[in-house]
């Protein structure tokens, strides 16, 4: 069978960049444009020399008519810039956009936190979301919302760490609603390839950590919320029904993401004992290829994800604090969006889903 044609803009970003290297080697998937903005005109090999298949390729500027008559395009561009591009391609074009243009269904909470136009929700792209339950009770995913469809919003990366650790119990009525908190040490990379005097030279990057977009301002947080109604079984209307205290925190690794999320526990959880609770997180992400529940006792490390698109999992109880605690670790550029977003576009394609993808990480 032909090879899908792929483009992507935002080429030498990145999230861009990760897309590239997954699709490089993706045996369905022939990347045939790249575009950019400021590195118009140059050769791919000089900003993304770990890619020499594609070395050869130069990039093209970053409009309609250089992207629109391939089968798949890649948005990595910063949020407000795929939306009107977005409208002027291809309609037959299976289009996902790693930015967070397209992820929010309430236009409130996309003027709260981004501000700007306002641009229609796409498919949201994490398979594993739960999203309430089938007729025979078992979880449904937004796996199935996926097939076919032409338009993809891919997650943001904090988002995906803090869901695929807590979502299980939100599910399940384990948790407070209403006293949520995660902490996420985050790679350099998820704050993009600039040049910021501040936390993101060098000499005050390394041995240092420091947190950012706190007080409740980070834009994950509505998406965030968002999830967590739809896995309450809830529209996306009711995610003000659920609070978030929400501090990344940037350390001294070029990717990577480690969650903590922590809830009270409710009634229904304190009657339970640590095992079923454990049982809870081994139903919900049985069979899930992705989602690795690590075995008891052994915590996420975000050593042993870089380079994969798996997610690293476990959930432990501190009675004494009556809180649960969900952990999770990812590759921010992989599972947390490039990753991810190849996996969606399988789905939509009709491919394995796992097509291109790896669990295996590159630990040490």
């Amino acid at each position: 069978m032909p090879k899908y044609t792929v483009a992507v803009a935002g080429a030498t970003g990145y999230a861009g960049g990760e897309a590239l290297r997954i699709l490089a080697a993706h045996p369905d998937m022939e990347v045939t444009c790249v575009a950019g903005h400021s590195s118009v005109g140059d050769k791919l090999g000089k900003h993304m020399p770990h890619i020499p298949q594609l070395a050869d390729l130069t990039v093209e500027d970053t409009t309609a008519d250089v992207l629109n008559g391939h089968d798949v395009i890649v948005l990595a561009l910063p949020h407000g810039a795929s939306g009107a591009l977005a409208a002027q391609l291809d309609p037959n074009s299976v289009v996902v956009d790693l930015g967070a243009d397209h992820r929010l269904e309430e236009r409130s909470a996309w003027d709260e936190y981004y501000g700007g136009d306002f641009y229609e929700h796409w498919t949201y792209g994490m398979p594993e979301l739960i999203v309430g339950r089938e007729a025979d009770g078992s979880y449904a995913r937004q796996r199935e919302a996926l097939k076919g469809v032409k338009r993809i919003a891919g997650p943001g990366c904090n988002v995906t760490a803090t869901t695929l650790a807590m979502q299980p119990g939100i599910a399940e009525g384990l948790v407070q609603q209403d006293d949520l908190v995660a902490d996420l040490v985050v790679g350099y990379s998820g704050a993009g390839k600039n040049l910021k005097r501040i936390n993101l030279l060098a000499a005050e990057a390394f041995g240092s950590a420091v947190p950012y977009g706190v007080g409740g301002t980070h834009r994950h947080i509505p998406e965030i919320l968002q999830n967590f109604a739809h896995a309450a079984g809830l529209s996306a209307d009711k995610a003000g029904e659920f609070t978030l205290g929400f501090t990344p925190i940037l350390a001294p690794m070029s990717r990577g993401i480690l969650a903590t999320v922590s809830a009270k526990l409710t009634d229904k959880a304190l009657a339970m004992s640590d095992a079923e609770i454990r049982a809870v997180w081994e139903n919900a992400y049985a069979g899930e290829h992705f989602m690795n529940l690590l075995p008891e006792g052994v915590l996420p490390a975000t050593a042993n994800i870089i380079g994969s698109n798996a997610a690293h999992i476990q959930v432990a109880v501190d009675r004494k604090a009556g809180r649960l605690l969900a952990f999770s670790a990812i590759d921010n550029l992989n599972r947390g969006t490039a990753g991810q977003a190849v996996q969606s576009l399988n789905i939509a394609l009709g491919l394995d889903e796992s097509t291109g993808l790896t669990t295996i990480g590159v630990a040490p």
